[in-house]
């Protein structure tokens, strides 16, 4: 399992709304960011979707707001593969105020896999399917 950040960034003043916290914009746009770097791991690279003519698309998205986010932040977005079926693949995303390590929010998303030009879903490739597999969330005991 990968423990490296899948995105890292700070909160921006002109990221913030009103009342002086994050925008929920902003924070759907890093939970996309660390989306990619963490289909990147996985095969699911910027090469092979245009090449192979795959695709990805989210097909449920599930964010819980737990901390304001704060102009001047640092941002930190680590990510976990939950489970891998045959098209989709079910993640969480956990992102934290990297001073403080306070949990910030968190996003469960699933992707699935997809033939851009017919538009429709396909199973993963064997390489990209062992590489989420080796990525998988051991289950709780």
């Amino acid at each position: 399992m990968e423990t490296d950040a899948t995105y890292r960034g700070t909160v921006y003043p002109w990221q913030c709304d009103h009342v002086g916290h994050m925008n929920i914009m902003w924070y759907v746009g890093k939970f996309d960011e660390a989306n990619w770097n963490l289909f990147a791991r996985l095969g699911l690279t910027p090469s092979y979707l245009r090449n192979s003519g795959r695709g990805m698309a989210a097909v449920q998205q599930n964010i819980s707001y737990k901390r304001e986010l704060l102009a001047g932040d640092i941002v930190e977005v680590r990510s976990r593969v939950l489970e891998v079926r045959d098209k989709s693949i079910r993640f969480v995303h956990e992102m934290r105020n990297a001073e403080t390590g306070e949990i910030a929010a968190t996003c469960e998303s699933i992707g699935v896999h997809l033939d851009r030009q017919a538009r429709k879903s396909i199973p993963f490739a064997p390489v990209i399917r062992d590489a989420a597999m080796r990525h998988l969330e051991p289950a709780m005991a």
